[in-house]
């Protein structure tokens, strides 16, 4: 059954979430959530700094970790994947930044052979310019993301990390995306930041021409999409209802 969750119901939400947890051990299901981030560091041959961006990873893991879930972090290439929209006057950004086990966490990535995909219950892809240059052809990552969805649980992706969602393949041979409601970064979004011909692809583009039913706002507006335990996020204001929306989910509601 899908669900869109725009600004109105998950702003709600965000406002009454609540608080606190730990590393690499069991969340309240026994299982936990794995955070995937890019490694990439330069927009394509520009020289420009790129990396995950630092909102969407944070505000994510504020609910979920408030939530009691503990969460782990792998990226193509493991180690430190460089971070981007480094803003510590956000107090959420700050709170994540500052907590010594998600800092080690983070900064100390998994790489995908250390994953194992039965210990989690959801994945999520944070977005970042980078992510469009290594996620959406890392078969590594995209295996771990179906094993996942095949055992029952949620893969979920916010802004330019549903760039790590267009070559999902299920065991069917269908791309996860197929038939379902997705939403991403936005080629309005991308055509105002000015860097469309920078990037090896337009997300937007791609996830249509692979299947997917897209949504999307007015340009910089909370749009989440729920559909079959698929959720995506459209820029980095809904990263929070992303976020809320796992929770959701994971809880059955």
């Amino acid at each position: 059954m899908k669900k869109t969750l725009i600004i109105a119901l998950l702003g709600l939400i965000a406002m009454f979430s609540p608080s606190s947890l730990k590393a690499q051990t069991a969340t309240k299901s026994g299982k936990k959530i794995l955070f995937v981030v890019t490694s990439t560091s330069r927009k394509g041959n520009t020289g420009k700094k790129t990396g995950y961006f630092l909102s969407e990873v944070s505000h994510p893991w504020k609910v979920l970790n408030d939530a009691g879930y503990t969460i782990d972090f792998v990226s193509p290439q493991g180690g430190q994947p460089p971070v981007d929209a480094f803003d510590l006057t956000d107090p959420v950004n700050k709170e994540f930044w500052d907590n010594k086990t998600y800092n080690s966490k983070i900064n100390n990535s998994m790489k995908p052979s250390e994953v194992d995909p039965s210990q989690y219950a959801a994945i999520f892809y944070a977005g970042g310019h980078g992510t469009m240059w290594d996620l959406p052809d890392n078969t590594d990552i995209a295996s771990i993301a179906a094993k996942i969805y095949e055992n029952g649980g949620v893969v979920a992706a916010v802004c330019h990390g549903p760039s790590g969602l267009v070559n999902i393949r299920l065991s069917n041979g269908k791309y996860l995306i197929d038939g379902k409601h997705i939403n991403s970064f936005t080629n309005a979004e991308e055509n105002i930041v000015g860097e469309t011909d920078i990037l090896p692809f337009m997300l937007e583009t791609k996830l249509r021409e692979h299947g997917a039913i897209y949504e999307q706002s007015d340009p910089w507006q909370v749009h989440v999409t729920v559909d079959q335990r698929v959720i995506t996020g459209q820029n980095p204001m809904s990263a929070t209802s992303v976020g809320e929306a796992i929770k959701y989910a994971l809880a059955g509601k």
